[in-house]
């Protein structure tokens, strides 16, 4: 599908079931004036085709779909609108609104130079999955203040593959990058009313070709491309891995009352989802006025092709599918036996990548936390909200907290599903930071335009007596253990870590928790006011995962493994689990293959004291302390029979005779 340079010429192909005729419409160099017409043939078994002799890699083009205009059927033909090629691997012009001629103004694609298989398909490292730790990232926020990366390259792919930012990455020890969308995206004409734009780019156009805005040289769609493969390549020389966020649930054509852009003059009955009620309306189960048809043959079909060509032309290394409850969806609702699901895990190219899900859509039953099927990693809210809700001491007991911390075996225990499958998260780029969770009691989020209205409501948080900043000692001393014992708690938990890209250095948002329009200091991490101590514990903690196989083991976890205690030594029973006055306790995790009984016992003891107060821990046997998280004991300080915890602290000792 789409336009390709083969055979001394370029063959173009076209989905449409309902189009009557389709034409491809060719412009002059500059995109600006419409030069000839041709009539594609078909359609073929709903494909529209034809081969251009003499044709090759630059030329623009769009596409004129004839059809009936009858919304109450679904279809929404207008032979006056030039369309883009929904497989456009190169998008030239800029978006400047809907018109009923729009020939002059309208995206359009261009032929590409044909590409080989991307180096970074060749040299991808290839992580177990176990042993993987994701981090959050924007290409543009993460160097666009970094002083120690080239003025000329912040901001870009190339920024993200720089010396300087590798180094971060490898010095914390992450392993896998899941960079915010990174395909062509428009702004939503809302925004640019306010004279904004949308930052976290999850308004994808076009779904095969990089954004130019993340390139060094932006009016180059070609030396975009060759941008970020090289960047893929770089990072998986130096052993880090690329996922990206996809939006294959909704595009920028918005409601009915929208921009046809491309879809929806070519086949709107195909490729969105109508309102079996109203074909003239369309169902919005992704809260962006539309929703992408997937369960559809030929939608399905350009779902995959487009990974495939993410996998192997620019070489990344999976995905995370964004309102991924869409792609499921069938008539009957929700269903891990989709259709799409099936193609996806059996297609050979794509049964190397990571798929992971954000297992929510804005529909009926779109929460489908730990229901996705096969290699499928999911988000996991529910270990954001316990371990928030634990530390700041909002109503969470012990058995949740234990409960998330053991990779939610009540969601992700069934079938062939390992504990990895839970990807646990304290922070993302919707919502708080986790500097600004300590630090606001609620959002602030007026910037935005929208009155603060948007964002989410209620957000677990806790600001401990001021709202935001503050020069009082005892305050930021206690935001600085919660923090603190938050990040130990997602970076040792079993499952899969994922760290929000400026969590390490302290970075906040001024309590905005959805900064999507914040193209500015607000959404870029802040550099220069980076807080080492805090970056240098988060490498500690990825150090110490790594160095104990029992924090990172990919089993679950039975009673012979993890030993649950109270502060006093004695084992956990119903009620204490359930004592909603008593919130310390410690957990002995064992490495699943290791006998309980005997000197070659190896594990480590992970003590909670979420209280204001410190407490006191007794326990069997001669231990060594391996990290404290609020940083007031000393490392390898010997301790025999009891020790007493701080407040606001996760400690983690390891046997002396071991």
């Amino acid at each position: 599908m789409g336009a390709h340079v083969r055979d001394g010429g370029v063959n173009f192909a076209v989905f449409s079931l309902h189009a009557q005729r389709i034409e491809l419409c060719l412009f002059d160099a500059q995109g600006q004036h419409e030069l000839q017409r041709h009539d594609l043939l078909g359609p073929d078994h709903g494909v529209f085709h034809g081969f251009l002799a003499g044709a090759g890699p630059g030329l623009i083009y769009g596409l004129r779909a004839h059809g009936a205009d009858d919304p109450r059927h679904g279809h929404r033909f207008n032979a006056r609108h030039l369309l883009l090629d929904p497989n456009a691997r190169e998008i030239v012009g800029r978006y400047r609104g809907d018109a009923q001629e729009n020939a002059a103004t309208a995206l359009k694609a261009r032929v590409a130079v044909p590409i080989s298989v991307a180096p970074g398909y060749q040299n991808a490292p290839r992580h177990a999955v176990g042993d993987m730790v994701l981090y959050e990232v924007h290409v543009k926020g993460f160097s666009k203040t970094h002083p120690g990366i080239p003025a000329a390259l912040r901001g870009t792919y190339a920024a993200l593959a720089h010396p300087v930012a590798v180094a971060h990455f490898k010095s914390l020890g992450v392993t896998t990058l899941s960079l915010l969308p990174v395909q062509y995206c428009l702004d939503e004409p809302a925004l640019t009313q306010r004279g904004q734009t949308n930052y976290w780019g999850y308004n994808t156009l076009g779904f095969c070709c990089p954004d130019p805005r993340l390139a060094t040289q932006p009016d180059d769609p070609t030396a975009v491309t060759a941008e970020f493969r090289q960047m893929v390549a770089t990072l998986h020389s130096n052993g880090l891995e690329v996922v990206l966020d996809v939006v294959y649930n909704h595009t920028p054509e918005g409601s009915e009352l929208g921009p046809t852009l491309s879809f929806r003059g070519l086949d709107n009955a195909s490729w969105y989802r109508l309102d079996p009620a109203d074909r003239s309306r369309y169902e919005n189960f992704s809260a962006c006025g539309n929703t992408l048809n997937v369960s559809h043959p030929m939608v399905s079909q350009f779902v995959l092709d487009s990974l495939r060509y993410w996998v192997q032309q620019m070489g990344v290394d999976g995905f995370r599918f964004d309102l991924a409850t869409v792609l499921g969806r069938t008539e009957r609702g929700f269903d891990p036996c989709a259709s799409f699901f099936a193609a996806l895990q059996q297609d050979p190219v794509l049964a190397r990548a990571h798929l992971i899900a954000e297992p929510w859509d804005s529909g009926p039953d779109g929460y489908q936390v730990g229901r996705f099927p096969g290699r499928f990693l999911d988000w996991n809210d529910k270990f954001r909200d316990a371990v928030r809700g634990y530390w700041l001491q909002s109503g969470v007991d012990r058995a949740e907290f234990a409960r998330r911390m053991t990779a939610s075996s009540d969601l992700f225990h069934h079938g062939q599903r390992r504990p990895s499958a839970s990807v646990n998260f304290l922070a993302v780029h919707d919502g708080f930071t986790l500097r600004d969770v300590v630090s606001y009691s609620c959002k602030h989020n007026q910037a935005n335009g929208e009155d603060n209205r948007d964002g989410r409501d209620g957000e677990l948080s806790a600001n401990f007596g001021v709202e935001g900043e503050t020069a009082d000692v005892s305050i930021n001393t206690r935001r600085r253990r919660v923090q603190r014992a938050m990040l130990a708690s997602l970076l040792l938990a079993q499952g899969t870590p994922m760290l929000c890209a400026g969590d390490e250095i302290g970075k906040t948002q001024q309590g905005n928790n959805n900064a999507y329009c914040q193209d500015n200091a607000v959404g870029w991490l802040d550099w220069p006011s980076t807080d080492y101590a805090l970056k240098d514990f988060v490498s500690a903690l990825l150090a110490l995962r790594r160095a104990e196989p029992a924090l990172r083991s990919d089993h679950w976890s039975t009673s012979s493994v993890r030993i649950w205690r109270t502060p006093t030594g004695q084992e956990m029973q119903v009620q204490d689990w359930h004592d909603t006055l008593k919130s310390a306790f410690s957990c002995e995790v064992l490495a699943p293959d290791e006998p309980l009984q005997g000197a070659a016992r190896h594990g480590v003891l992970l003590l909670f004291n979420p209280h204001s107060c410190p407490t006191t821990f007794s326990f069997n046997g001669d231990w060594q302390l391996l990290l404290d998280s609020c940083g007031e004991l000393s490392p390898a300080v010997p301790c025999q029979s009891c020790l007493l915890v701080p407040a606001h602290a996760l400690l983690v000792l390891r046997r002396s005779d071991t």
